[in-house]
């Protein structure tokens, strides 16, 4: 038997799943999905055949009406899950019925209160990293990629939308779903709708995506439409916001080549979305929070659409090799907004990174396995150690290789490596084959093992250069002898130069200084969460109590992991007031996130409680 990724329970030894057809009951009431599941192979297979699974009910195993022997583990794998053995007499397909847990860690069910129209419930999916397998069985590993299709069965009031082609929407059939017969479901209600969807290009189980609820959207370009909440002002705002869209991808094709999934919309969630945005291909999920009024959210829909050749394209076969999926798309990122925004956006973004990846070395400094590019993950879980060393260190890297050849030289690279691998998944001892391959003696001019394999941050990485960015710096730096940035000085700041100088600022920094740069500039009332949760975070280290009202709503409002994980660490490792304070609102807020939020606030209590 020989596992083909530390999170799945899928062997090499047995074919791969080429297609799934999936029928979908949404049940709102009990928070649960009842489906069944076509599952095609690569080829016929006898013996057992292995599935992830977690937290689901699995009613029955066919083929041709005929039941298939099937078992779950008696025991969870607190990873992985369950294991669903199958065993398989020469079949190349199967059907599986099964029922999703109201526990599912990939959905989140809101009920109407808990949306912005306060009138119809919602959920939604997040699937990455290892989180497909609690919606349905699965092969769930990047290095499995499948085509699917999709049929949602959903109430009339309510639509859908998918990380793939919509198909109809059409009342409900008899025909639609026989396998389900036995749930005794009420299919065809004239309260319900049907949704159909197609995916058929092969994708990574994690990419897998959908949502239901009262949906409205808004064109922004012919590539593109902005999603959100029928009647909310965040469907309004979006689509002000994303309206460059086009141009962005029209740069990444100059840059990486045809963009070859031909939808770009976007869906903007609810407040509780535990991530800036996902890229779910055709259909990118975004956090409201992004919206900021300046545009300048612009550039997480840029990361997000760079995914659209680095990671969804060509995926890292499994999270030990997470850099090769983040880190070029923050390289592409990058290149994207400095093409459309220009050089000092670009090099602000990068700044920012730099400081962030210095501090999440720090933040790793008894573990240091996880500053290493290729790493070990056998026996934990990627959203323990999900962190911003793959994607800034990445950059780091492919930064490196363009300063030594130049950057004509590398991005010829980088559309030959694209060309090369497209709709695959590779590791990091790959891409360095092609790497030597196509740029003869780069290991002699490039340490390349130290990059990838080696702790901390290699002494020939890059910190910014243009004066804009070191004059920031500079002036946090000199807060150290309580020296405040005037009104002259800040003037046309906006959130990005707030975030680099709040990020730089020294840990000596007393708490009447935090207090006086509030009362001058307000950033405890920043519309950019950026922004205001640096601040936040600050004042927690100072012990400013003043603003812990502000740090409670912030953390009741938002469920985005890049602002509860640095405000319940500080809180956490505070005073004994402050632990109280932090449990008491996590667990006043803690209905409010996704179950991968949950957890993750989970972990930083047991941590340092």
């Amino acid at each position: 038997m020989a596992p083909v990724d530390p999170h799945s329970f899928t062997e090499s030894t047995q074919p791969a799943t080429t297609h799934i057809a999936l029928t979908l009951y949404f049940d709102f009431p009990s928070s649960t999905i009842h489906a069944s599941a076509l599952f095609t192979l690569q080829t016929p297979h006898s013996g057992p055949f292995f599935l992830d699974t977690r937290s689901l009910t699995i009613h029955s195993a066919l083929h041709a009406d005929q039941a298939i022997p099937f078992s779950l583990s008696a025991t969870s794998d607190p990873i992985k899950g369950t294991l669903l053995t199958l065993t398989l007499s020469n079949h190349s397909s199967f059907i599986l019925t099964f029922s999703t847990s109201p526990s599912s860690s990939a959905l989140q069910w809101l009920l109407p209160p808990q949306t912005c129209n306060k009138t119809h419930p919602y959920v939604y999916t997040q699937c990455q990293a290892i989180h497909a397998r609690s919606i349905f069985p699965s092969h769930d590993t990047p290095a499995r990629r499948i085509r699917y299709s999709a049929i949602l069965n959903i109430p009339s009031e309510l639509s859908a939308v998918m990380a793939a082609n919509h198909v109809t929407r059409r009342p409900p059939r008899d025909d639609d779903a026989p396998a389900l017969a036995s749930l005794n479901l009420n299919w065809c209600s004239q309260d319900r709708v049907v949704e159909e969807f197609v995916m058929e290009q092969p994708v990574p189980p994690y990419l897998f995506a959908f949502a239901v609820g009262q949906l409205g959207n808004r064109e922004v370009g012919p590539r593109t439409r902005v999603y959100a909440e029928e009647g909310s002002a965040v469907l309004d705002s979006a689509a002000k916001e994303f309206e460059g869209t086009e141009d962005m991808i029209r740069e990444g094709e100059k840059l990486f080549g045809e963009y070859d999934w031909e939808r770009f919309d976007l869906l903007v969630l609810p407040p509780s979305f535990p991530y800036g945005g996902m890229e779910n291909p055709k259909m990118v999920f975004l956090t409201p929070t992004v919206i900021k009024g300046d545009g300048s959210g612009a550039q997480v829909v840029a990361h997000e659409l760079a995914h659209s050749w680095t990671g969804n394209l060509i995926t890292n076969k499994t999270n030990e090799h997470f850099w090769l999926n983040e880190g070029f798309t923050t390289y592409a990122e990058r290149r994207i907004v400095e093409a459309v925004q220009g050089e000092k956006r670009a090099t602000l973004n990068v700044g920012i990174g730099w400081r962030g990846l210095n501090e999440e070395v720090e933040r790793f400094k008894d573990n240091l396995e996880f500053t290493k590019l290729k790493n070990n993950q056998q026996g934990i879980d990627p959203d323990d150690v999900y962190s911003q060393v793959p994607y800034e260190k990445g950059f780091q890297f492919l930064f490196r290789i363009e300063r030594q050849v130049g950057r004509s030289a590398f991005d010829e690279f980088l559309k030959k490596y694209i060309a090369k691998f497209k709709f695959q998944s590779i590791d990091t001892d790959t891409f360095l084959d092609f790497l030597k391959e196509n740029i003869p003696g780069i290991e002699k001019q490039i340490d390349l093992v130290l990059w990838t394999e080696g702790t901390g941050i290699p002494s020939d990485a890059y910190e910014p250069e243009l004066i804009v960015y070191k004059t920031i710096v500079s002036l946090a730096n000199e807060a150290a002898t309580g020296r405040m940035p005037g009104e002259d000085e800040v003037a046309d700041w906006q959130g990005q130069e707030w975030e680099l100088y709040l990020d730089n600022l020294p840990k000596s920094i007393e708490a009447s200084q935090i207090v006086a740069l509030d009362s001058r500039h307000k950033l405890s009332e920043s519309k950019d969460y950026e922004v205001k949760v640096s601040f936040l975070q600050r004042a927690i280290l100072c012990g400013c109590k003043e603003y812990y009202g502000e740090v409670e709503k912030t953390l009741k409002e938002v469920g985005r992991m890049k602002y509860l994980r640095p405000l319940y660490t500080a809180l956490v490792k505070g005073s004994e007031e402050d632990k109280v304070f932090a449990k008491r609102v996590f667990s006043e807020a803690r209905e409010c996130y996704h179950p991968i939020a949950q957890s993750v606030v989970v972990s930083i209590f047991s941590k340092h409680m």
